[in-house]
């Protein structure tokens, strides 16, 4: 599509690239290795919705869930980088929005997934891949997190970094700071 008078037209301009197709995918997109997102539909009812979070048929990966827990961010708020050596998270946004962002250190590529209530969608993030999260909603978000392995409280699976770290080519949790937003930090649940 193009238009015969450029006289609206500022210099410099630049056109967007397609970013889903017609059936509303995404494109454009290198996923790290091992990385899976699988969006669902909220199915409306009588009583309100109802949304899957996670069936094994869907075929994402073959380790078992063995633990389940749910983490809340306020707004502005975040789990910035963070890594597992062992452990596959798998997070669900069920309430609110939440920009999930991952880092593969020896590709240097970088993930970036917006998912919410209204955009529902399960993430599948492998071992040794940083990620974080930040709730850029107006209201509290909620992440469930299906992992591969329980929590172990005695020698946690958990390696971190700071929010504002030089070490990731990823500026989203720098921008929330230069934002005034409240500082990306690990929370102290299990996320």
């Amino acid at each position: 599509m193009s238009s015969n008078n450029a006289s609206w037209m500022i210099d410099g301009a630049v056109r967007d690239g397609q970013s889903v197709t017609p059936k509303w995918d995404s494109v454009g997109h290198d996923l790290i290795p091992g990385v899976k997102v699988f969006e669902t539909k909220n199915v409306l009812t009588g009583y309100g919705r109802l949304v899957e979070i996670y069936r094994e048929d869907w075929g994402l990966d073959d380790e078992p869930v063995r633990q389940v827990y749910q983490s809340t961010l306020n707004p502005g708020e975040g789990s910035a980088w963070h890594a597992h050596g062992d452990t596959r998270d798998r997070l669900f946004v069920n309430t609110g929005v939440i920009r999930i962002v991952l880092y593969d250190s020896p590709s240097r590529v970088v993930n970036a997934f917006t998912l919410g209530e209204h955009r529902p969608g399960l993430v599948v993030i492998p071992k040794g891949v940083w990620h974080g999260i930040l709730n850029v909603g107006p209201g509290t978000s909620s992440v469930i997190n299906l992992v591969s392995h329980a929590y172990h409280y005695e020698d946690p699976d958990h390696w971190r970094l700071p929010a504002d770290t030089d070490k990731i080519a990823c500026d989203e949790f720098r921008r929330a700071l230069r934002a005034n937003l409240p500082s990306p930090r690990a929370l102290p649940s299990r996320q």
